[in-house]
């Protein structure tokens, strides 16, 4: 299969070599930047928590952390607590609502979590631990910024040389729609099949018309790229 990838660079070229090494033909098409954000981490922190990859690398500067344990919210998210600096990591392997019922499970610790965040959140993480009695404080260390429509995306989307677009965030499947009608393609958009991490990132596809939709049975990679067969099939 030929397949656009819309995450942001970094995080796309990860995922075009995964699926290459299954055999897909991968064009990488970001839709989406990601921007470091200026933070104030110091504090008396328990533990730190991230809900993303862009997070923790983007406090790597901050030494201080490194020693303290990481709740990570996937397999993706704790590696790359890993490559940032950090020795004790442990993975939720799920959403949200699977990091919650692990953090709310192991942590003991008064002291409040440092949850390093994104400017744009899907979850109110903060509050849903209140709840449970665990007090945590959210910094906002990395922002996404939306990118142009990728020409080669136009025209690939025109020419009809695309099996697949592949979309990871709703905000990344909301530019593609206004890209795609800034650029007068919308039939050859949505016209073509979406897959999508969750029922959240369909949406704004399955609202603007796209018919051919498909969603991973559980929010990670894995299951994003079970959809597509292995070799494309």
């Amino acid at each position: 299969m030929r397949i656009a990838l819309t995450r942001p660079q970094a995080e796309g070229e990860r995922s075009a070599s995964l699926l290459r090494a299954r055999g897909h033909d991968v064009l990488l098409a970001p839709l989406m930047r990601v921007e470091p954000v200026a933070a104030d981490l110091a504090g008396d922190w328990s533990a730190v928590v991230v809900t993303s990859g862009n997070a923790p690398l983007a406090a790597r500067s901050n030494q201080g952390l490194m020693p303290l344990p990481v709740f990570a919210v996937g397999a993706r998210s704790a590696e790359a607590a890993r490559k940032a600096g950090f020795t004790d990591v442990t993975s939720a392997d799920g959403d949200a609502h699977s990091l919650i019922r692990l953090i709310a499970a192991r942590h003991r610790d008064p002291k409040p979590l440092l949850y390093l965040a994104g400017e744009d959140r899907a979850a109110d993480l903060v509050s849903e631990l209140a709840r449970r009695g665990i007090t945590a404080a959210v910094r906002i260390v990395y922002r996404t910024v939306t990118a142009s429509f990728p020409a080669a995306l136009a025209d690939a989307l025109r020419a009809g040389t695309l099996d697949a677009v592949l979309h990871y965030s709703k905000r990344s499947a909301e530019n593609f729609i206004a890209g795609a009608r800034e650029a007068r393609i919308v039939p050859a958009a949505l016209g073509i099949r979406h897959v999508c991490l969750s029922v959240q990132v369909a949406a704004p596809l399955q609202a603007a018309g796209a018919a051919n939709v498909a969603v991973a049975k559980q929010p990670d990679e894995a299951a994003i790229v079970e959809l597509l067969g292995p070799s494309g099939g």
